[in-house]
């Protein structure tokens, strides 16, 4: 699947979205094709605004990101919107449809919708939304949008690749903020109350007063106030009001600075967790090892063995068929 890369670097879509492609694939050899590409198009990277959207289902993400995207797009930036959708159990395609859901943005020729599966790849949720990503900025795109599925292990995970950060949440606290929240009010930039239209405006200011008192708490001692504000989708208002406040967050020469050192170490933490995978991979793919590995586990289950000997045995094991090679 040969890719041209002046193709992209001139913003051709469907060379773009081979490209995406292309890394999505398991075969080895187009696996080997996509990184080549990929650091051939690193030093055209890194341009961007990376900025994550997580929100649980039904909060209205997609129409918050449809409208900042067209309010984007009018103001002549470029704007791609990388959704990690669940993968489906039979084809491990993308399910939720993103362009169906955002129509108008989707038709904007400055904008460029993609789901990301989120199943069944190396690296898991974020190394295909990182290559998507670095792909879509070698294209000329200066806004990069990634939209999670919901409240979950994918919003940390992505928090680790984005600038920036927004928690879209409804109208509504008390026990709310306990619990499942708790800690993505503690990785949120900024957090955004939906749906603050008709009857929900009351509703959604004392929610924004609480979410407010909670992250002045967390954040107290931190460089950046993460901000609490409300907005409606449906009504298409707070969307200038929640970019203002993205500019004010990277328009600063510190905040260049820390941006550039959390990619930095953004890039060190991927690079050790993919060295991690790719052991574990090698592992899987040994049957000697998955079968000492039946056996340890047997062996603990009858109490023959202790976890620290079991596990010594398997590494030895290990270290010794990966040197034999």
């Amino acid at each position: 699947m040969a890719i041209d890369k002046g193709k992209i670097l001139s913003g051709n879509i469907r060379a773009l979205s081979k490209a995406i492609t292309l890394t999505e694939s398991s075969l080895k050899s187009h696996q080997n094709e996509a990184n080549k590409l990929i650091e051939d198009l690193l030093p055209h990277t890194g341009k961007s605004r990376r900025i994550g959207i997580s929100g649980t289902p039904g909060v209205g993400k997609s129409s918050f990101i449809e409208r900042l995207g067209l309010f984007l797009v009018n103001k002549g930036h470029k704007v791609a919107v990388l959704a990690i959708d669940p993968s489906s159990p039979v084809s491990g395609g993308s399910i939720l449809g993103d362009k169906t859901r955002m129509e108008q943005l989707a038709n904007h020729p400055n904008s460029y919708i993609r789901p990301t599966p989120s199943a069944g790849t190396l690296g898991g949720v974020a190394q295909k939304s990182r290559e998507a990503m670095l792909l879509c900025e070698a294209a000329g795109y200066d806004i990069i949008l990634i939209e999670t599925v919901g409240v979950g292990q994918s919003e940390f995970e992505v928090k680790n690749f984005v600038d920036f950060f927004t928690v879209v949440l409804l109208p509504g606290g008390g026990d709310e903020l306990q619990g499942i929240k708790k800690g993505i009010i503690e990785i949120a930039d900024t957090i955004l109350i939906n749906k603050a239209d008709g009857e929900n405006i009351n509703n959604a200011t004392r929610t924004q007063l609480e979410y407010q008192s909670a992250l002045n708490l967390i954040s107290a001692h931190s460089d950046w106030q993460p901000k609490v504000q409300c907005i409606s989708a449906l009504e298409n208002k707070g969307i200038d009001t929640y970019w203002d406040l993205s500019d004010s967050f990277f328009d600063s020469e510190k905040s260049e600075l820390l941006i550039s050192k959390k990619r930095i170490q953004q890039n060190k933490m991927w690079m050790k967790k993919l060295f991690f995978e790719l052991i574990n991979k090698e592992i899987r793919d040994n049957s000697q090892l998955n079968n000492l590995w039946g056996k340890a586990n047997q062996d603990i289950e009858k109490n023959e063995s202790t976890p620290i000997n079991k596990a010594q045995e398997l590494f030895d094991r290990f270290l010794t068929s990966y040197t034999s090679k």
